[in-house]
This record gives structure tokens, sequence and C-alpha cells, in this order.
């Protein structure tokens, strides 16, 4: 299960990483679909790249892992709730519920909730 962990670790971290620095102008254009402001989209993105880099760390040291890995899943159930206010299809919804589901699995697997 660790290895598993591990792996779902790696993949939220890169995702993050990928969308949040190297698609930003999409990013851009759906805070702006949302109504939500620069302010708002800055605070989202400097929180998910620091919670993307606490995962990554806590491949080592594994009792940092928990905590950020809920913290992930509220963005991305607050994420979810965006999709839902602006009627997006649902193939917008997949990539957050992909990774609400990874970060949960992280969160259990650290915190001890399955082995």
């Amino acid at each position: 299960m660790d290895l598993l962990a591990t792996i779902a670790q790696i993949v939220i971290a890169v995702s993050i990483i990928i969308v949040w620095v190297f698609r930003w102008d999409n990013i851009v254009e759906e805070f702006k679909q949302y109504g939500l402001s620069d302010l708002t989209r800055n605070i989202v993105g400097a929180s998910k790249i620091a919670l993307s880099t606490l995962l990554i760390a806590g491949i080592w040291y594994e009792d940092l892992a928990g905590i950020p890995a809920l913290l992930m899943a509220f963005l991305m159930v607050c994420a979810q709730f965006a999709h839902i206010k602006v009627k997006n299809p649902f193939h917008k919804y997949i990539p957050s519920l992909f990774l609400l589901t990874l970060s949960l699995f992280v969160a259990a697997v650290h915190l001890n909730v399955i082995n």
C-alpha cells in the first residue's frame, strides 16, 4: 500500500505543477469563468504548489504527507463545486475528481485509516 501511496503522491504533485506552472493561461481563463479574483487564484495556486512540495517531501518523511493530502483533497472538492457553479461539462470535472480520489487515498494510507 505504501508503494501505491508514493506513486499517488508523485502523480498528484506532478499534475499540479504541470497545470499551475505550464498551463497558467488556462488557469487564468478558468478562474475568470468561475468569477474568482486574481488574489484567490494566486492563493489557491501557491497553496497547491506548497502542498505538492509537502507531498513529495512526505515520500521520505511519511508523517508529513497525511495532512497535506487532506488539504489537497479539500481544494479538489472546492474545484468540483466551482465546476458545478458554472455548469461545466462532465469531462471538465474529471481531473479534479481524479486528484481528489488520489488525495483521499494518500491521506488514508498516511493517517493509518487503511493499511
